[in-house]
């Protein structure tokens, strides 16, 4: 519902123009995967619908499957990130502090080494 009201009021295109002019849009989106850690990745995903003008970022866009990519896999950089790893907090007994330690580091080399694999395809498709 606030990614709706933030959109309807025009803030959300606002803010993705604004990001597009100051930076990289690949930096951005690894920005948003990170983010993904934090913030649940479905109104993250919902809310970078509404920063690019369709016409300029068709569906079929690599932009949006490189923004799948780092939403989906940036959210497991933290345990906290995914409905995944609170459901496995609660089962398996794992503390934030343990996974933070010993897991989180792998999982960032693992977004990082995939984002870097994905732009390089996409580099070389075009």
């Amino acid at each position: 519902m606030t990614v709706a009201a933030l959109e309807s009021l025009g803030m959300i295109f606002t803010f993705g123009q604004d990001v597009r002019a100051s930076m990289d849009l690949d930096v951005f989106v690894m920005l948003m995967g990170a983010g993904s850690a934090v913030i649940d990745n479905v109104p993250l995903v919902a809310a970078s619908m509404g920063m690019f003008d369709p016409a300029t970022f068709a569906m079929d866009n690599s932009t949006w499957h490189f923004i799948a990519y780092s939403a989906g896999t940036g959210g497991s950089m933290l345990i906290i990130g995914s409905a995944a790893g609170v459901v496995a907090m609660g089962m398996e007994k794992i503390s934030f502090f343990w996974y933070l330690k010993k897991i989180a580091w792998l999982a960032l080399i693992g977004f990082v080494a995939g984002a870097l694999v994905f732009m390089a395809m996409r580099g070389m498709m075009m």
